[in-house]
């Protein structure tokens, strides 16, 4: 007993130490957001003397920050939604339809998801360059599909296969096409792990820089990501301004993980859902 108990301590002073070595960064870098240049200076470690939100506002406004949040926006959610539609289709497909090559295709999918990016990054740009995507948000929202669509497939067939056969031999009956068990059952089946999976790829496109970076060259059509890094350069003299912009990345990341962090759980455990 004895014992026990104190495993349970020193399990829980583990996770304690873990916790606040992963809080204190998103404490530092909001206090020297708060901070003026110059208790930043003398002091980077000292509390900021009051709640000074200019920092932010520069980030915001006069490093073009609100762009850059635009921009991301608009390539996460239309990425997002393409990823979900065809993942779900494609995860219908291979889990409930019987077709010649059908395994094959879900290896080749499986497969996919063990190629890094850096392997086909070079390619990728000669193939959207030459086809004038650069610099374009169909060129990046594309690159994102292509890059996490493997992972969704793989997810969403996971949890379709999970599904009683009966469900569907039952729609078929009632004289269901395959794409009206796909839209009346299977949708609303999946829609727990559409959400999670929904939510996974939003971080993974928002949280990229690589692919940003590669696509997206000129300043107006910067994500947030690489914005960020840009100011590190842009204020490199000027650290309270840049940890307001870190800040301003941070936020939605951060909540989204406070408020759904069981769907993520669920979109990372679907994987291993027994088929």
């Amino acid at each position: 007993m004895a014992q026990a108990r104190v495993g349970r301590w020193l399990v829980a002073a583990l996770m304690t130490l873990l916790a606040l070595a992963t809080v204190y960064p998103l404490l530092f870098t909001a206090n020297v957001a708060m901070q003026t240049r110059r208790e930043y200076i003398l002091d980077r470690f000292s509390l900021a003397e009051s709640l000074r939100w200019d920092n932010v506002a520069t980030a915001w406004s006069s490093a073009g920050m609100d762009r850059y949040f635009l921009n991301s926006l608009i390539v996460v959610a239309s990425a997002v939604i393409l990823l979900l539609l065809l993942g779900s289709m494609a995860g219908f497909a291979l889990s409930r339809v019987r077709f010649r090559g059908s395994a094959t295709l879900s290896l080749v999918f499986l497969a996919a998801l063990f190629i890094p990016f850096q392997v086909i990054m070079v390619p990728l740009a000669r193939v959207m360059d030459g086809s004038g995507l650069v610099d374009t948000y169909p060129g990046l929202i594309l690159a994102y599909v292509a890059q996490f669509l493997p992972f969704t497939i793989f997810l969403m067939t996971s949890y379709y296969r999970t599904v009683p056969p009966e469900i569907i031999d039952a729609a078929r009956i009632d004289g269901n096409t395959l794409y009206g068990v796909y839209r009346r059952i299977m949708l609303p089946i999946g829609r727990p792990a559409l959400l999670s999976v929904g939510i996974l790829n939003a971080l993974f496109c928002w949280n990229d820089v690589i692919i940003a970076l590669l696509l997206m060259p000129s300043p107006e059509h910067r994500t947030l990501m690489v914005g960020v890094t840009s100011l590190r350069g842009q204020y490199s003299a000027n650290i309270p301004t840049f940890a307001a912009g870190v800040l301003i990345a941070a936020v939605p990341v951060l909540l989204t993980y406070l408020f759904l962090q069981r769907q993520i759980v669920d979109g990372v455990t679907a994987g291993s859902m027994k088929g």
